[in-house]
C-alpha cells in the first residue's frame, strides 16, 4: 500500500515503540503516538517527524522547541531526542532514511 490515513495508522499494531507502515529501500514510514512518556533513544539513521496532532516540547540534542500540528522536526542520526510534556492526543509520522550513521 502506498497511501495511509491517520485512522489506518492509528489502528496498526506497533512493532516496538511505533507502527511500521511502509518500507522502500532505506526509507521507512512509521506512526508514533506515545502515551505518558517518550521512551525512545537515539537512532542510527536520519529521521523526520511530521506532527499530526497534539502539542508539547521536543528535545533535540541540547535544544528544546515547542511543537504543534503540522510542524516538521529533523533529527540527525545518533542525536539524543524525545518528546516532552506532550498532550494526550499527540501523534506523529516518522520517516527514517539513508545509511546507518546518517547522510554526510
Amino acid at each position: 500500500m502506498s497511501r495511509f490515513t491517520v485512522a489506518q495508522a492509528a489502528t496498526t499494531p506497533p512493532t516496538g515503540l511505533a507502527a511500521l507502515l511502509l518500507k522502500h529501500g532505506t526509507m521507512a514510514l512509521e506512526y508514533y503516538a506515545p502515551r505518558g512518556r517518550d521512551a525512545q533513544g537515539p537512532h542510527d539513521r536520519d529521521e523526520l517527524y511530521i506532527v499530526i496532532s497534539g502539542r508539547g516540547r521536543f528535545r533535540n540534542g541540547d535544544e528544546r522547541h515547542e511543537f504543534s500540528p503540522h510542524d516538521v522536526l529533523f533529527v540527525p542520526a545518533g542525536v539524543e531526542h524525545r518528546f516532552e510534556e506532550f498532550s494526550d492526543d499527540f501523534a506523529t509520522w516518522v520517516i527514517f532514511w539513508g545509511p546507518k550513521g546518517g547522510e554526510r
